[in-house]
């Protein structure tokens, strides 16, 4: 009888994860319950010529807490970019004599959370000086800019806000340049044909009030460019900001709409299940006599097993938070958070370099 029973352990034990299996799935799980990766942004400080020793600067703006990394074709290497602030990723790859990288030259990046990747190209060219871009001239089918103008603060020091915005052919993407600031403002198209974009000035930037500006506009493969044509200071005669018109041009404001808890179920190892077999084998094991006793152990080993197996998964449940945020600019962005957000629904939020305060 004992060598029945523990020959049905043994054959029940086989249906069920081995330790180390148990917990990579486990793993994987709880890399879900981060979220899946977002980028906001790509960007590089493009070199004169592709000559050796020269140095390609890249930023990706995107989920904090992750991996970046960026492929370049025609580069014998590739480059990891590290998180210098929360969101923000940065790296420079130097030029080798071997590479064979072109203005046309590609460049990819990834940004992995847990076992999730985003990636996106480069939409600008690795080869070419931008801040000596010149508008381009109007041709049949090119876009059109028709304003571009900023909302310029009082004073030009860290944490003040310029904003920026542009008008002209809808369906765009737009963005723009300063002078002293590493990296580009993505315009976001609030309404068709208006796009809007904040940029809060960080200590490292080196801003003048007579910093050039570039706007550029992209539709359909085709972009124009266009220079401010007014100072990034306000002057002493402006209007000061009044808090409803900062409001109205918080492009990056929002409100939270929705928190939704997701449970994932932990998998159970080989413990619960034989457990519960061997819990429910000595129970089994009083019923009948012969024949029937071994089929009666045999049945409460797997009913056992099988319980045993449930309790555990019930006892590694995990939860996680999903914020919903319906913007301004009527989109929507989720958050994911590993524990309850200090959010409620109907909070007043604004999003920064990929993260949630409470405005």
């Amino acid at each position: 009888m004992r060598k029945e029973i523990v020959l049905g352990l043994f054959a029940l034990a086989t249906f069920f994860p081995l330790p180390f299996a148990a917990n990579q799935a486990y793993a994987q799980q709880s890399a879900y319950a981060v979220g899946v990766p977002r980028i906001d942004g790509f960007d590089v400080e493009p070199v004169k010529q592709s000559a050796p020793g020269s140095e390609l600067a890249f930023t990706l703006y995107g989920s904090p807490g992750g991996s970046a990394a960026v492929q370049i074709a025609g580069a014998t290497g590739g480059l990891v970019l590290v998180e210098t602030e929360p969101g923000v990723y940065e790296g420079s790859y130097t030029i080798r004599k071997r590479d064979k990288i072109t203005a046309a030259s590609k460049a990819t990046a990834n940004l992995r959370l847990g076992n999730r990747v985003a990636s996106t190209i480069l939409d600008e060219p690795l080869i070419g000086k931008v801040s000596a871009r010149r508008p381009a001239a109007y041709s049949a089918g090119a876009p059109k800019i028709d304003r571009f103008d900023v909302d310029a603060p009082s004073r030009l020091v860290a944490g003040e806000e310029l904003i920026l915005t542009m008008a002209g052919s809808p369906g765009g993407v737009a963005s723009a340049r300063i002078v002293g600031v590493k990296g580009k403002i993505v315009l976001n198209e609030v309404k068709p044909g208006v796009y809007e974009g904040s940029y809060t000035i960080k200590n490292r930037d080196r801003i003048a009030s007579n910093s050039a500006v570039t706007g550029n506009l992209r539709v359909d493969g085709r972009e124009t460019n266009v220079a401010l044509g007014q100072q990034l200071l306000a002057t002493s005669g402006a209007q000061p900001r009044s808090p409803a018109r900062q409001a109205a041009h918080c492009v990056n404001c929002g409100v939270v709409e929705a928190i939704h808890v997701i449970e994932v179920k932990g998998q159970g190892s080989y413990l619960g299940p034989i457990a519960g077999g061997v819990a429910g084998a000595l129970l089994g094991s009083q019923v009948g006599h012969g024949t029937s006793n071994t089929v009666a152990t045999l049945a409460g080993a797997a009913g056992g097993a099988y319980a045993g197996s449930l309790i555990e998964k019930n006892v590694k449940t995990a939860k996680h938070y999903e914020v919903v945020v319906r913007l301004e600019n009527g989109g929507t962005q989720t958050f994911s958070y590993a524990a309850q957000p200090a959010f409620a629904v109907g909070s007043k939020v604004k999003v920064t370099n990929g993260t949630l305060s409470v405005i």
